[in-house]
């Protein structure tokens, strides 16, 4: 027969922590040789994925050691770093070490967060953190927010707020549900982050209940398309549900005109979302701030603190101004968070029901290193974007995209004499080598049928030499493959 588990196995059931201390330590070990070691940025891994063909979750290791040693093999030495100086392709960040060490703490004591009595003062904490970050955006006392697991999460709740609220004014017209259902309309341009459309989709919300605004060359929403967009969606008798903007996007670090947006948008009484999942790091530096001036008048902002708060992930919040707003998505379980509790419970106000501590690791960090540095970090990452701009204007096989808005560097392969501008195929295929080979992981995107190479810069410890070292990689690759191809 096969046996239980046994007190070794379980945390906090042994006589001694000597079996728990042990394990994290060796895991601890295990990570930082493999941090600190003189490793790649990336590399190809197929030989990893080929491997775990042979793993048999019947047959256990072992021991620890055993999995950890396994483990190696499967996952660690063809990791991709994102502390590496030449990781520089997504918005992944390094993350701060009380952070991780807060993440040891929350997952030892596996605290879940949605009822008073599974999170006892975790609760407190997390909301305390809300309270934190709206007064950070700017919102006043009558805010509200949760934590997420990420900005695709968070815009989802926001979008499902908004929908739930238009849904019970035109209800309260006369509409059936269906009949108010295709009526709402979503307005947001083509730089807003791909999972508004997604979320707009899970709603129950056909595709053309998206309306695209019209954005300026940088990106940006055009205030006077969002007016006539509003006017024209009104006169078709469509009714719309919330403006969705973007303050940093993806690719681009564009930030739309906040202040211009809100007002046209509350003066056709419509709520304001404001996807701050990339730049709302940017509200703690004192260079970048002004930027978002006037996002204190919207009515729902998402923060990710898994960018540029250097957390690990998944660590996210949405905040509303009106915490009343979030009435919209509340249910009722006896068991869990009955609607007669006079104790908070945070299943409330969230899409989610067990849900992780993970307030505790930013809790952590802002008590040990502080909100300052953070600020000056992500400051420090939009000058360092400026600078890689100026190196990339100094090879003259490259041209720059346009200035960094944020902490992005979107820039091109000129076209020589001999050939005409490179075909996107050979972005991807440059992207691809210098991956596999582990000499630089960067990102390809595509912005008005031109491909760009992309820059992420969210490491404050960069150097120009190592942007310097990115920028040779990609020329040298593209000069190799002319020269095989003459």
């Amino acid at each position: 027969m096969p046996k239980p588990l046994n007190k070794s196995h379980l945390v906090g059931s042994g006589e001694t922590p000597a079996d728990f201390l042990s394990a994290v330590q060796e895991a601890s070990t295990c990570a930082a040789q493999h941090l600190y070691a003189d490793s790649p940025p990336c590399q190809d891994f197929q030989d990893a994925i080929a491997a775990l063909h042979d793993v048999d979750f019947r047959q256990p290791c072992s021991s620890f050691s055993d999995c950890l040693s396994e483990l190696e093999e499967l996952w660690l030495k063809q990791a991709v770093f994102y502390h590496h100086p030449r990781y520089i392709s997504h918005l992944n960040c390094q993350v701060a070490i009380p952070a991780v060490a807060a993440e040891v703490l929350a997952s030892s004591l596996n605290t879940a967060v949605e009822s008073w009595d599974q999170a006892g003062p975790a609760a407190a904490i997390e909301q305390k953190l809300i309270r934190w970050a709206a007064d950070l955006v700017g919102f006043g006392q009558s805010a509200q927010g949760v934590f997420t697991t990420g900005g695709t999460q968070s815009n989802l709740q926001a979008l499902t707020v908004a929908r739930n609220q238009a849904l019970q004014e035109l209800q309260a017209q006369g509409y059936s549900h269906f009949e108010a259902l295709s009526k709402l309309r979503i307005l947001c341009t083509p730089s807003a982050h791909y999972s508004i459309a997604r979320g707009v989709e899970l709603l129950g919300l056909s595709p053309d209940s998206i309306v695209e605004i019209s954005e300026d060359f940088h990106g940006q929403m055009r205030p006077l398309s969002l007016e006539a967009s509003l006017r024209e969606v009104c006169r078709a008798g469509k009714y719309p549900a919330a403006v969705i903007c973007t303050a940093g996007s993806t690719d681009r670090g564009s930030i739309d005109p906040l202040s211009e947006v809100i007002d046209i948008a509350h003066h056709h009484d419509v709520p304001v979302h404001v996807d701050a999942a990339y730049g709302g790091a940017g509200l703690l530096g004192p260079e970048s701030a002004s930027l978002f001036y006037d996002i204190e008048k919207a009515d729902s902002v998402t923060l990710d603190f898994h960018k540029g708060f250097y957390q690990p992930v998944a660590c996210s919040c949405v905040l509303f101004a009106e915490g009343q707003r979030l009435e919209h998505i509340r249910w009722n379980a006896s068991y869990l968070n009955p609607a007669e509790s006079s104790r908070p419970n945070l299943a409330d106000i969230s899409l989610q029901t067990t849900r992780r501590f993970d307030a505790l690791k930013l809790w952590v960090t802002l008590r040990t290193i502080g909100q300052e540095r953070i600020g000056a970090s992500f400051d420090t990452c939009c000058a360092l974007a400026r600078r890689a701009a100026a190196l990339v204007d100094d090879f003259p096989k490259l041209q720059l995209w346009e200035t960094p808005q944020l902490s992005t560097v979107l820039f091109e392969l000129q076209a020589t004499e001999s050939a005409d501008s490179p075909h996107p195929a050979e972005y991807y295929r440059i992207r691809d080598e210098l991956f596999d080979s582990g000499q630089a992981a960067v990102a390809v995107t595509e912005i008005h049928g031109t491909p760009l190479f992309k820059f992420t810069i969210l490491d404050p410890t960069l150097r120009d030499e190592d942007i310097q070292a990115v920028l040779n990689a990609i020329v040298r690759a593209h000069s190799e493959a002319l020269i095989r191809t003459r």
